[in-house]
């Protein structure tokens, strides 16, 4: 059976997207293509366990969770992954995979809802974003944009509008980098433009600042 190279499973209140504040079950896999300047999973990059997918579906199981996500890292930079969605929704959990936009979601699980980032300039990668992900979104899905300052903030609605995303996708999520873009100036920039976006914050660093397995 396939196995995957997994850094942490784990149970706790989700923190950002749709389902923000649902006790939710993290499966975080090893491994991302990317080097975003402010990222909050380094420790994820490199090392983890194998694991079967039967074996994740057995410590899932026990947290008692509907709600599930798949996360990083980069989930979609391990194939197998696709086996562990599927096999997840057959078992009847509410799935959601948190992607860096990089790499193909065509073959995700049509039952699985996808929160997809569009790399912002500031984050160093923004050259890596796959518009040709776009099209293949849906009201089920989400788009998140990280922002660290105002030609972050302009750049992403730029493609709000340039992609209509806020009629493609259930949800066009901004958040703010901690320490580098007040979140008070952000939801203002919100309010002045009259955005159709939602703002967020990282519930979960709220509640546990950025402890590991939280």
């Amino acid at each position: 059976m396939t196995d995957l190279r997994i850094t942490e499973i784990f149970h706790s209140i989700q923190g950002e997207a749709r389902s923000v504040g649902w006790p939710t079950a993290f499966v975080r896999l090893t491994g991302c293509p990317q080097r975003c300047v402010w990222c909050d999973t380094e420790y994820a990059f490199q090392g983890g366990e194998r694991w079967r997918v039967d074996q994740i579906l057995a410590r899932v199981a026990g947290f008692g969770a509907d709600h599930v996500t798949v996360t990083g890292g980069e989930p979609l930079a391990q194939p197998a992954v696709h086996g562990l969605m599927t096999a997840l929704a057959d078992a009847g959990y509410r799935v959601n995979l948190e992607t860096g936009g990089a790499l193909d979601i065509s073959d995700v699980d049509p039952r699985v809802s996808i929160v997809m980032d569009l790399k912002a300039p500031a984050s160093g990668e923004s050259h890596n974003n796959r518009m040709d992900n776009v099209p293949l979104l849906s009201t089920k899905d989400q788009v998140k944009f990280v922002l660290m300052n105002r030609a972050d903030y302009d750049w992403a609605r730029l493609q709000v509008d340039m992609h209509g995303l806020a009629d493609r996708v259930g949800d066009v999520l901004f958040s703010p980098v901690a320490g580098e873009l007040p979140a008070a100036d952000l939801a203002q920039w919100i309010l002045d433009d009259r955005l159709p976006v939602r703002f967020q914050m990282q519930l979960h660093k709220l509640l546990w600042n950025d402890a590991r397995g939280r």
